[in-house]
């Protein structure tokens, strides 16, 4: 839990809100929906949405580091993250931001974006130092949880009965979750997405793989949507 969690474990790494409505296909997703950003790290997508008078809580073990401790992180994080682009730029489509130089510059303002936001955010209990699979938060608080860069890509940190857990508390606190991408850390479709889903399926829940207009990982343009029966 968020208690053991030390800030060397995570490689924070942030998106905006552009990126979060393309793939999670949120573009016709309207103020009144209240939406959970799992495992949001230093994303703006909260503040922006915020901004524009949407509902969001972002919940992230990271969120319970000061502002500075972050930025620092981000910092270190970045070399590491532009010289593995620059080692497998084979592997990524840039379409999306055109070059490794843009791509870093959408970066880094998506986490300045997220440090401007942070403090009012958490004293607004927007930000919640929190984990899957143990979130503080109601049943049925949310319409949608998204989850992005976490659970699948990370398939040989999370088995396929964690990865279940987690949707399953995911659907737990929002009448629908979203995942993507489906492929994992290689770049190859996760192992996990076939048995993740039957065991979904057999809890009651409907599961669906849909394409979205984002891809950067090549082959990454799908999320998996989860959804009641």
């Amino acid at each position: 839990m968020a208690d053991e969690f030390k800030l060397e474990d995570v490689l924070p790494w942030g998106r905006n809100r552009a990126e979060y409505e393309a793939f999670f296909d949120l573009r016709e997703t309207g103020p009144a929906s209240k939406l959970l950003d799992c495992a949001g790290g230093p994303s703006s997508f909260n503040a922006e949405m915020t901004a524009a008078g949407y509902r969001v809580v972002s919940a992230d073990p990271l969120y319970q580091f000061s502002a500075k401790d972050i930025e620092g992180r981000v910092e270190q994080t970045r070399t590491k993250m532009l010289a593995g682009l620059r080692a497998a730029k084979d592997r990524f489509v840039f379409t999306w931001h055109q070059s490794i130089e843009r791509h870093d510059e959408v970066r880094m303002t998506a986490m300045r974006g997220f440090l401007g936001d942070f403090e009012r955010g958490k004293s607004e209990s927007r930000y919640e130092a929190a984990a899957l699979p143990d979130l503080p938060f109601a049943n049925d608080t949310f319409d949608i949880a998204l989850c992005s860069h976490f659970l699948f890509l990370y398939s040989d940190h999370l088995n396929a009965d964690q990865h279940t857990a987690y949707i399953a508390e995911m659907m737990r606190v929002g009448a629908e979750a979203r995942i993507f991408p489906l492929l994992d850390l290689d770049g190859e479709p996760s192992r996990h997405v076939d048995p993740v889903r039957l065991a979904l399926e057999k809890r009651g829940f409907e599961t669906a793989i849909q394409r979205v207009d984002y891809e950067f990982q090549k082959g990454g343009h799908s999320m998996l949507r989860v959804t009641t029966s």
